[in-house]
């Protein structure tokens, strides 16, 4: 048996104002320092031990990571970067308020936006293109697959094959994995593994830096997955999370 570990960034400064992300590089607030350090020692108390980590190009998940990894006295372990962990691009909401943009569009929108499965937000304007454009973290990536804007579909479909060309190979091999990335990311991750549907992925929230164990046979399949937090605790996130852009 062998397990596959996902852990949401933790809160950072943007998470605590409440903005829209994406792929804006922001850092981890105080609190999303503590978090992920919890998540830490909550793995290496329960005695996950994980041989090989992936993660973003974005400094909230990265740092999540090493802090996390430090925690668990793990800090030699490979990590392999891609851009293919990134969280979904939110294209011009990014930046701004939650709630604002509930205002200015009205809810149902907004939550399409944010939850949907294939509705993506407002592509980026030129400005700001050319500066993710010019990004030297993202040189490799071809002009026809940079993405300005994204709905879950294409956070998905640009996600799931390196999930199969390198995490499910790794895992295939027998090495217990540990992905440190985002939201959106970690949501297509979790959509394939349980085999939910377009209109029911709408619900699954994930919350900031609360561990999310998916327990494999032999043969990889998925035998059990569960949070490492009491239900009390994992539903007053998830439900925190849920009401970001509630009026």
């Amino acid at each position: 048996m062998n397990n596959l570990i996902l852990v949401r960034h933790g809160q950072s400064k943007w998470n605590e104002l409440n903005l829209f992300t994406g792929w804006t590089d922001v850092d981890l607030t105080q609190n999303g320092i503590e978090e992920a350090y919890n998540a830490g020692k909550n793995l290496k108390e329960k005695g996950f031990n994980p041989q090989l980590c992936f993660t973003s190009y974005l400094k909230r998940a990265i740092k999540t990571l090493n802090i996390v990894l430090d925690a668990m006295d793990l800090d030699y372990l490979p990590i392999e970067k891609t851009w293919r962990l990134n969280e979904k691009h939110y294209g011009i909401l990014q930046g701004k308020n939650k709630k604002a943009m509930v205002e200015e569009f009205g809810n149902e929108m907004v939550q399409k936006w944010r939850r949907g499965f294939d509705c993506p937000p407002p592509v980026l304007d030129k400005e700001e293109q050319m500066k993710q454009r010019n990004d030297p973290r993202y040189n490799s990536i071809p002009d026809n697959q940079m993405p300005y804007t994204e709905s879950l579909k294409d956070c998905i479909e640009r996600l799931m094959p390196f999930y199969h060309s390198c995490i499910e190979k790794e895992l295939k091999a027998g090495k217990d994995i540990l992905v440190v990335a985002h939201g959106n990311s970690l949501r297509g991750i979790v959509k394939h593994l349980k085999g939910i549907s377009d209109d029911e992925i709408a619900s699954l929230n994930i919350p900031t830096a609360i561990p999310y164990i998916f327990e494999f046979d032999d043969g990889l399949n998925l035998k059990k997955d569960y949070f490492l937090a009491d239900q009390a605790t994992l539903e007053s996130a998830q439900q925190a999370v849920a009401n970001q852009s509630k009026k």
